[in-house]
C-alpha cells in the first residue's frame, strides 16, 4: 500500500473500479443505500459515491482501518458516504437492511470461519430485493483460473495460513444454508469475478442462532 495526498492508497482499488463501475450502474439505478463489508482505504466508498450522488453510502470496516477511511471521505467533501462502522464478520452488524451489499477483495484475505460468519450475518441486512455483490478472485472445481491467481493464493497463504482464495462451490454451498443464491457470475479483468446474491424468500438461514 502506498500513499496518495498523505493517505493510505491502493493500486488495486483504481484499476478495478471502471469495471466495476460497469457492473453498478444498472444495479443501483432504484437503490438508495448500500453496505460495504470491508472498505479498506476508503477510495471505492468516496469513488461511487461521487459518481452515484443519490446513493447513501455506509463504510465499514475494522478499527484499525477507520482512519484511512476517515481520510478519503474527508478529503472528498460527499455528504453522501457515511463514517465507516465498526465490523468484524465474526462480530456485531448494522441492525438494519440496505438495499445493496458491496464487498471487494475481502474473502481472500479472511479465514473461512470468517467467510462463514459473513454469509451466516448477510441476510440481516438484507431486504427481499436486496443484492450482495462481491468481487474478487475465485477458484472452481478447486483449481485456480491462472498461474498468477496460484502464485498470489501462495503469497496469501504466507503472510497469512488461515486466508486465501475460496473455491466458488464451497461459497455457494454455504450461501444455500443461509438462504442465499448466486444468481449471476461475471468475468472481469485480471482473472476476478464479481458474484451477485439475492435471498431465497422463505428459507431462513440454517446457521443462525
Amino acid at each position: 500500500m502506498n500513499m496518495a495526498q498523505n493517505k493510505p492508497y491502493a493500486e488495486s482499488c483504481e484499476q478495478n473500479q471502471g469495471p466495476i463501475l460497469q457492473v453498478l450502474e444498472p444495479l443501483v439505478e432504484q437503490r438508495k443505500t448500500v453496505l460495504e463489508v470491508g472498505s479498506g482505504t476508503g477510495q471505492h466508498a468516496v469513488y461511487f459515491s461521487a459518481v452515484f450522488p443519490h446513493l447513501r453510502w455506509q463504510t465499514s470496516d475494522l478499527v484499525e482501518n477507520h482512519s484511512a477511511i476517515q481520510a478519503w471521505i474527508a478529503d472528498s467533501g460527499l455528504s453522501n458516504v457515511m463514517s465507516p462502522l465498526e465490523l468484524d464478520s465474526r462480530g456485531s452488524w448494522p441492525d438494519q437492511q440496505y438495499d445493496l451489499i458491496f464487498s471487494s477483495n475481502t474473502l481472500h484475505i479472511m479465514s473461512s470461519e470468517a467467510v462463514l460468519q459473513m454469509f451466516n450475518r448477510l441476510p440481516g441486512c438484507m431486504y427481499d430485493s436486496s443484492v450482495f455483490l462481491v468481487y474478487g478472485p475465485f477458484n472452481y472445481q478447486g483449481g485456480y483460473t491462472s498461474d498468477s491467481n496460484a502464485r498470489f493464493d501462495q503469497w496469501l497463504k504466507q503472510r497469512d495460513p488461515v486466508s486465501g482464495i475460496k473455491n466458488f462451490e464451497w461459497l455457494k454451498d454455504i450461501a444455500d444454508r443461509c438462504g442465499l443464491e448466486c444468481f449471476e457470475d461475471i468475468e472481469m479483468p485480471a482473472n476476478n469475478r464479481i458474484l451477485l446474491w439475492r435471498k431465497r424468500r422463505g428459507e431462513p438461514c440454517q446457521y443462525a442462532g
